[in-house]
């Protein structure tokens, strides 16, 4: 009797301690299918944000533009907003690519612009790269299969490097993304860190804002113009930028006013990046959106991606 009384308990002891393991698997999975809800609902909520934060963002280069055509660093769209929402928080900022080094300037109609070139070469230069950088850039974007210079790379020399897992062919087309040029000769992260801030990859042939553009790329768009000259003509124009690119000529002496192209600058910015970040509960993303504020049109986004 007292061993059968020893195995009733021990038996019920393992049903007790089994149903409290199957009890607290139980709540374990409630618990986590409650958060993966609650990360999904606020996933749904931050994403729901940022495409309010475009389209409110859009509202303001519409407003900006019917108000003015000049675009500088001062003006009410270059100024980082947070607003705080329900559960959660959104923040956000416009700032102008225009004032970079557009690299689909580099090939017009197929072919190379020399004067493009040869600025990317001087911007390259300015950074400390190899000005022969620029021959492999021009390959990955031109449609023939001729290599450019003696850094030139088209499709003979990728197809040596797809036995390592390289790129089979160059790209033949313009650049989607500076994030593309990790795939080009030459390029490792430390040339494509340094170079980042200072290009943009954007759709067709664009001008330079002389009131966002850095002094490295005002320079290397003007022959023999010095980074320190560079420097001490964008000092001048202070908050409210230039109001036309008289102002900024006749400010930089006759000798780099006569090598400066007008066609290569400008005073009013189409594309904007729109860098959005958006906080609800434990969900927090990061979004890059390009706007392209057409003449008389509302802006469109182009693309949007998560970072």
């Amino acid at each position: 009797m007292r061993r059968e009384r020893g195995i009733a308990l021990i038996t019920v002891v393992l049903v007790v301690a089994l149903t409290s393991t199957a009890a607290a698997f139980v709540a374990w999975r409630q618990q986590v299918w409650t958060r993966q809800v609650e990360n999904l609902r606020d996933a749904a909520q931050a994403e729901a944000v940022t495409r309010a934060a475009i389209d409110w963002a859009g509202l303001i280069l519409a407003e900006d533009r019917r108000d003015n055509t000049v675009d500088h660093i001062g003006e009410d769209w270059a100024k980082p907003v947070t607003v705080p929402v329900e559960y959660g928080e959104a923040s956000g900022q416009l700032s102008d690519p225009q004032g970079r080094f557009n690299l689909n300037n580099l090939v017009r109609g197929g072919s190379a612009d020399p004067l493009q070139v040869e600025a990317f070469r001087r911007l390259l230069g300015f950074l400390g790269l190899d000005p022969g950088l620029a021959d492999a850039v021009v390959d990955w974007i031109d449609p023939d299969d001729l290599p450019t210079g003696q850094n030139g790379a088209e499709a003979a020399y990728y197809l040596g490097l797809a036995g390592d897992g390289g790129q089979a062919v160059p790209a033949n087309r313009p650049l989607a993304d500076v994030a593309e040029l990790a795939r080009v000769r030459g390029f490792d992260a430390a040339a494509l860190a340094r170079l980042a801030p200072y290009v943009a990859a954007l759709p067709g042939t664009t001008t330079v804002n002389i009131n966002t553009a850095a002094a490295e790329v005002v320079a290397a768009l003007i022959p023999g113009m010095s980074l320190d000259d560079a420097r001490a003509a964008l000092a001048r124009r202070g908050d409210k930028g230039f109001r036309d690119l008289t102002e900024f000529r006749n400010g930089i002496g006759n000798l780099h006013a006569g090598n400066m192209q007008n066609a290569h600058f400008g005073v009013a910015t189409q594309y904007f990046l729109a860098r959005i970040e958006t906080r609800f509960g434990r969900v927090r993303q990061h979004h890059l959106a390009l706007l392209w504020r057409a003449p008389n049109a509302r802006p469109a986004v182009l693309w949007l991606k998560t970072l």
